[in-house]
């Protein structure tokens, strides 16, 4: 029986991550909540050490390839997650994203799947750039907004739609061989 790599904290591989909308709400037709969510990515970015590589917010979910410096993909997704639903809370009349156990406005679970090959990378990257025309939302992926399309192949954006374009670690090579078994 095959490993299963979903959700795992791997040092030194690239992530897909995919997080919903709790009841898949809408929420990112508001250009507020796009920012909202956006500024905590860019400061996950900067203060935890992730790079991020690319993005896209749909309507009511997202899509990301990151590259946490420690590995620790459940924690990083966590705290982002944490602090952009305070952040968008915040913008809204009190008792908006309120249920039963408090404000949510994310789904408890997230996916994580680690990349391990440039085939994976690119057919990831690809989905995430897209995705909104898939949806429907946009007739190509240069006219959506928020997502990492412009920045990924051009420097031309503002701040809050940034990328990294150096995507791995110095330490990254020894960390996946040791992550797959093979040793120094």
């Amino acid at each position: 029986m095959s490993q299963k790599w979903s959700n795992k904290n791997l040092p030194g591989a690239l992530h897909f991550v995919t997080g919903n909308v709790l009841d898949r709400r809408p929420i990112f037709r508001q250009e507020g909540n796009c920012r909202a969510f956006m500024h905590e990515l860019q400061d996950l970015r900067k203060s935890l050490e992730c790079k991020l590589i690319a993005f896209v917010i749909m309507l009511d979910h997202f899509h990301l390839i990151l590259n946490p410096r420690d590995g620790d993909i459940r924690s990083k997704t966590g705290i982002m997650k944490s602090l952009s639903a305070k952040r968008i809370v915040s913008l809204y009349p009190s008792g908006t994203f309120e249920t039963v156990d408090g404000n949510q406005v994310w789904q408890e679970s997230f996916k994580s799947l680690a990349l391990w090959s440039e085939w994976m990378i690119r057919q990831k990257t690809n989905y995430i750039h897209a995705n909104p025309v898939r949806a429907g939302l946009v007739n190509t992926a240069a006219d959506y907004r928020w997502s990492s399309f412009h920045a990924f192949y051009s420097n031309d954006v503002e701040e809050i739609l940034r990328v990294d374009k150096e995507w791995w670690w110095p330490e990254d090579v020894d960390k996946l061989r040791r992550a797959m078994g093979q040793g120094q």
